[in-house]
């Protein structure tokens, strides 16, 4: 499940994080965009909504490398997930828009420098939750000269990547804990190319595909619940994702998810567990 991080909407945002708690969803994400006016930090705000529930996770969906440092990004999700007791992941991505990032300083990349920065940062990431005595990297975006990682995270946090285009997927499959696209960017037709991809090169690298989350952002369904059972158990099945993250209008409708479809989507499609 998704909420969207408008300080408008800060009451609505909380009563649909307290339905998911309440109907036994395992993830709440956060889109994550500073430039918007509109829109509260989402780290501040996830931090925030974690001291105020007991049992489900969090992620940025996902967060915005290009205004986040990694080692820092990497300290703020080690902390809040020290202090939630776990339940923090990280969803990161190159970047939507380099024009409003360098709006706020940050670098205004090109698309293939932004692939290149995603990727040497889950390195710096990864060290920076180490528990090694000092780490360094020598990278063209980041680097870390003699850092003491710690302290580490409560548990080993997923890195899941927002990734489109080629480079970025098979980055995902070589490199990420998970795949988390979004169905107004990435329709379910085009999902079993994109699949491929990460397939192959999570084998490239030794690795097994099955290892790699598959997780899908999606909108509300219209029509009646056996409507939406249907269609997401065909895409856990068929399309092969196991973690749905829906993006809500209400708690009404989250509480109508969690009870009715999440059950039947579970019971049908096995292990596939939507969010």
């Amino acid at each position: 499940m998704s909420i969207v991080p408008s300080a408008q909407e800060l009451d609505a945002s909380r009563s649909i994080v307290r339905a998911a708690e309440a109907g036994g969803l395992d993830l709440v994400g956060i889109q994550d965009h500073p430039y918007q006016r509109r829109f509260l930090d989402t780290i501040a705000l996830i931090a925030t909504l974690l001291a105020e529930t007991e049992r489900v996770r969090f992620f940025p969906d996902v967060a915005n490398l290009p205004l986040r440092p990694p080692a820092m990004l990497a300290k703020a999700a080690a902390t809040m997930d020290r202090l939630s007791g776990g339940r923090f992941e990280l969803g990161l991505g190159a970047g939507a828009s380099a024009e409003r990032a360098a709006t706020m300083g940050g670098p205004a990349r090109s698309p293939g420098e932004a692939v290149d920065a995603l990727e040497e940062a889950i390195e710096v990431i990864r060290l920076a939750w180490s528990e090694k005595e000092k780490v360094s990297f020598a990278g063209q975006h980041y680097s870390l000269d003699g850092y003491e990682p710690g302290p580490p995270p409560a548990h080993r946090i997923e890195i899941w990547v927002g990734a489109y285009k080629p480079r970025m997927l098979g980055l995902t499959g070589r490199l990420a804990d998970g795949w988390i696209p979004s169905f107004g960017y990435l329709k379910p037709d085009r999902l079993s190319e994109a699949q491929a991809r990460i397939d192959e090169a999570a084998v490239s690298r030794g690795r097994d595909p099955a290892s790699v989350r598959r997780a899908y952002n999606f909108g509300a369904l219209d029509g009646p619940v056996e409507g939406w059972t249907d269609t997401l158990t065909g895409w856990a099945t068929e399309l092969g994702l196991d973690t749905f993250v829906l993006w809500p209008s209400d708690a009404a409708q989250v509480e109508r998810f969690a009870a009715q479809v999440v059950p039947a989507v579970r019971e049908a499609a096995g292990e596939q567990q939507p969010g």
